[in-house]
């Protein structure tokens, strides 16, 4: 097992400081589905997940998933870390576990649900066109 570069101190403050909501990622996606038109709410605590994204309208939810939190299948940013596994794994796999737990829930109240992975952000004209995917709009 290799050990960890930093005490536990540090990364406990570095750990502290990562959003749940409100993030750059999201912020991205929020922006594109703005200047396309789409109105949205946020958080809505009622649904399954608290989906990043609500479009009432459509019954559509968008969830805004980190890589390496959310386990994003292939993607480089999706890796394992080196050390502590006993503590990483099982938490990791509980948030793919609650993620599809949560996609069900809201599939049974008659939602559509789109997942957009923390990579596909990083270019807004690819993200613009999987927005327009999921609204079922041409590309």
């Amino acid at each position: 097992m290799c050990a960890d570069r930093i005490t536990p101190e540090h990364r406990s403050k570095i750990m502290s400081m990562i959003k749940g909501k409100n993030t750059q990622p999201e912020m991205v996606v929020r922006s594109v589905c703005h200047e396309m038109g789409f109105r949205y709410r946020l958080h809505r605590k009622d649904l399954p997940g608290k989906p990043d994204l609500v479009f009432p309208k459509h019954r559509l939810c968008i969830f805004v998933h980190g890589c390496f939190w959310h386990r994003h299948p292939g993607c480089k940013y999706a890796y394992t870390p080196k050390s502590r596994l006993d503590f990483w794994l099982p938490k990791l796999e509980k948030n793919v576990e609650r993620d599809a737990d949560a996609l069900q829930a809201l599939h049974t109240r008659g939602w559509r649900v789109a997942i957009i992975w923390e990579c596909h952000t990083k270019n807004r004209e690819l993200l613009r066109t999987e927005i327009q995917k999921i609204f079922g709009l041409s590309a």
